[in-house]
């Protein structure tokens, strides 16, 4: 396995719970020393053999971070949302100690909102962005789609009938659609980059760019 650079190896995750332990679980398949740090001893127990650190603390105190090097690390996860108030006194605290890179977890957009103004770089809402994205997958012939900022989606679907035995310049695809096929796969074959000569066959796999509305239009072309 490649080795990351050492001043970068090295990943703090505050808060064991549900979220905290699944991301640093896979953070340390991954390759990464994660320094896991929660206030339930049970929580720290239960991942005591399988992080490369595991500690009980109070993450809203300074000292207690410090002492364990949360301060000099570029990347720390706010992993633990339910207590409010402490996650945002400790991702305050995080942007006081000049932690480059803060990921927060948020159980409301207000939460969120809140999380941005006291410093965090990148919050996420598990169970929010869960449902949007459970959503699209029950309303269409959508496999697996990624959102990203405001209504952009990434997605993966078959290749409506509209378009099979065509190319994508003579289906006109993105002018007539308003999205783009970014890569391809064939039955068997691994994923590859379209062009506009790209022909698509039935029983093709496609990757779709654009807007949510004009995605989920695009797969349930007849």
């Amino acid at each position: 396995m490649a080795r990351r650079p050492a001043a970068h190896d090295r990943i703090a995750v505050l808060g064991l719970g549900r979220f905290g332990s699944s991301l640093a679980l896979e953070l340390t398949r991954q390759g990464w020393e994660v320094v896991g740090v929660d206030a339930d001893p049970r929580n720290v127990q239960a991942l005591a053999d399988e992080l490369s650190h595991a500690a009980v603390a109070d993450t809203t105190d300074e000292e207690a971070l410090r002492q364990l090097g949360v301060h000099e690390m570029t990347t720390v996860v706010v992993g633990f949302g339910s207590a409010i108030e402490a996650s945002i006194l400790t991702t305050s605290l995080l942007t006081d100690l000049g932690v480059p890179h803060i990921l927060a977890k948020a159980v409301s957009r207000p939460h969120a909102t809140i999380l941005r103004r006291v410093g965090a770089h990148h919050v996420v809402l598990p169970e929010h962005e869960m449902g949007e994205r459970v959503a699209h997958l029950v309303t269409g012939q959508i496999l697996d789609v990624i959102a990203f900022d405001g209504d952009y989606v990434h997605a993966k679907v078959c290749a409506p009938e509209a378009v099979i035995d065509r190319t994508l310049a003579g289906a006109e695809v993105r002018a007539t659609h308003g999205v783009t096929v970014v890569a391809i796969k064939r039955p068997g074959e691994p994923f590859t980059y379209t062009t506009p000569d790209t022909t698509v066959y039935a029983g093709d796999l496609l990757i779709v760019a654009g807007a949510s509305r004009s995605v989920r239009a695009f797969a349930g072309l007849g």
